[in-house]
């Protein structure tokens, strides 16, 4: 489907739409109750740290919150933070990332296609990761209240330097194979097949998966047993030239 298709602008536009929706809802009657005498009134230092307030007012109505007038923002919303959130956590699967950038957030929720970001993938032996102008084209039309993540100030000194970001690459295949990307997605190969479910996934790992040769030896992800596996599974070739060439 190409991204330029009146379709996938619906697909991009959509999800949006819905938000501004429930958003008004959210806004509207924010009034925080009042304190109980002598306790303690949680006041909000950022929007996300608003929406979270809001959350635990809305769970115990004894919650007495203050929301300053700059902070009570819809965007970013409440699902952006906390995306963003697990997106940073340092304990988490995956190597930390220049930004913390949530798939699941936006392959999920957004639900925009792996190949509006990594374009070329089906036509390219690399699928490569998207240049900051990508990025740029749809976060140049937010407002600077996005600049309260850190991810999002990173992205645009990247642009205004005219730097690249420096991704920590996670998928990786030794340099005696070539696979090739184009292959696989004309054959109608699903990014999850290799990547796992990323659209579930706020920071990005090397998710586990092991598959069984017929005399029951285990294979893990991106071993030569994997892979060979999967081409049985597909009905494609397993000539060695296929891959090692």
């Amino acid at each position: 489907m190409s991204t330029n298709s009146p379709t996938r602008k619906l697909l991009l536009v959509g999800p949006v739409l819905a938000a501004l929706v429930g958003g008004a809802a959210f806004l509207h009657g924010t009034r925080a109750p009042a304190a109980p005498e002598g306790g303690d009134v949680h006041v909000a230092t950022s929007i996300c740290d608003a929406h979270r307030l809001k959350r635990l007012a809305a769970e115990d109505p004894h919650f007495a919150i203050e929301i300053p007038p700059e902070f009570n923002q819809l965007f970013p919303t409440a699902d952006a933070c906390r995306s963003y959130e697990r997106a940073a956590d340092e304990n988490a699967p995956g190597p930390t990332q220049p930004i913390a950038f949530s798939h699941a957030h936006h392959s999920g929720t957004f639900q925009i296609d792996c190949l509006y970001c990594h374009s070329g993938s089906e036509r390219s032996q690399a699928a490569g990761v998207p240049s900051v102008e990508v990025c740029m084209g749809c976060h140049s039309q937010f407002g600077p209240a996005y600049d309260e993540f850190d991810g999002i100030k990173t992205l645009k000194e990247h642009w205004e330097n005219k730097q690249p970001i420096a991704w920590a690459q996670i998928h990786r295949s030794p340099e005696h194979v070539q696979f090739r990307h184009n292959r696989h997605v004309k054959a109608g190969v699903v990014c999850q097949d290799c990547h796992g479910p990323v659209e579930t996934l706020d920071k990005l790992y090397m998710t586990v998966d092991t598959k069984w040769w017929p005399w029951g030896l285990p294979t893990q992800k991106l071993e030569m047993g994997w892979c060979i596996q999967c081409h049985r599974q597909k009905q494609a070739s397993q000539d060695c030239n296929v891959c090692h060439y």
